[in-house]
């Protein structure tokens, strides 16, 4: 298969589509919908981005279409992706699912109008002037996601005290392991632990990071904020329940899948406010005018199916502290 076929038929075959559907198309106001993520664990995202659309009279197929992009974790295919998306002319390009797809769509086009929903800091990363005046063609959403990885680490030494050796799964393409290295570094020497990193941005070398981490007999894990990590989330679930080994995620959808516990923002609402912003300027609003958003409500969930699974039990404060307890 060659590489633009490949392209083509990661954005829906757009390329087959009958003639009378290429016409209709034309007719409507058109999204370009950029991710970094998969479209296999991204269903009910996506559905939160159709209410905020909706939330201003925008319905997928009535009014609007979409152009569905997806990287399935792998970030060197987002730029091809959005110059495609930028050569159909698409009225605004939400990039989403990683920092990743927020820089490939601002790096692709400076006329376009962006919507982005970011983890790292949008105006240090050049994304944006100010929150408040995002001065340019790209406004969005910002998200918590490796700033809280030093919180995520303290929760895990509260959960598993006695121990001293913490792993960690990081993906070393992802534009922001820095800062979550920097962050697990200053908790890590505070609290007094040792963490022993496990590199993975692909399929084998997740592999190589499971068996790694079985050599090492750890006595927990903490699995880094990454998109490429969500679209693997089931299976490095799978592996840490199989070793009986308590670990931590970033997404409540991780808890939700099977996972023991996860603390991080509520990421349904991050792309539902990214969908608001999307209808704002189909309306007519500019990006310079509209406040980058932030994301500001927490999960905290705990599976005690997880934690019976594993052999393991929740101390009684985690189990009041939480937002949710699935059993």
């Amino acid at each position: 298969m060659e590489r633009r076929d490949f392209l083509t038929l990661l954005g829906g075959a757009a390329a087959a589509w009958p003639l009378a559907a290429s016409a209709e198309l034309s007719a409507k106001r058109v999204i370009g919908f950029l991710s970094g993520r998969s479209p296999d664990d991204s269903g009910h995202l996506v559905a939160a981005f159709h209410r905020g659309l909706a939330e201003d009279g925008f319905v997928e197929g009535n009014n609007v279409a979409v152009e569905y992009r997806w990287a399935l974790g792998n970030y060197s295919l987002l730029p091809e992706l959005a110059a495609e998306l930028v050569k159909r002319r698409v009225d605004v390009l939400v990039g989403v699912g990683g920092d990743a797809s927020a820089h490939a769509a601002k790096a692709a086009t400076s006329t376009i109008p962006i919507v982005f929903d970011m983890g790292g800091d949008p105006v240090t990363e050049g994304m944006v002037a100010s929150l408040n005046r995002p001065d340019g063609n790209a406004t969005g959403v910002t998200v918590l996601t490796s700033q809280l990885i030093s919180k995520r680490l303290g929760l895990l030494h509260e959960l598993v005290p006695k121990s001293v050796i913490v792993g960690v799964l990081i993906n070393p393409n992802a534009r922001s392991v820095a800062s979550q290295l920097r962050e697990l570094d200053e908790a890590a020497g505070t609290i007094g632990l040792q963490l022993v990193m496990f590199k993975a941005s692909n399929d084998a070398e997740l592999d190589a990071a499971f068996s790694a981490i079985v050599q090492q007999s750890l006595g927990c894990l903490l699995v880094g904020a990454d998109p490429y990590f969500d679209t693997q989330r089931r299976r490095i679930i799978a592996f840490a329940l199989n070793n009986r080994l308590p670990a931590i995620y970033q997404f409540r959808e991780y808890a939700t899948a099977g996972g023991l516990l996860s603390y991080g923002v509520d990421l349904t609402e991050a792309y539902r406010q990214c969908g608001v912003y999307t209808a704002k300027i189909l309306k007519g609003a500019k990006p310079a005018d509209l406040p980058v958003q932030q994301v500001v409500k927490f999960e905290f969930v705990i599976n005690l199916k997880a934690a019976k699974a594993i052999g393991f039990e929740f101390p009684p404060t985690f189990s009041a502290r939480a937002d949710e307890v699935i059993e």
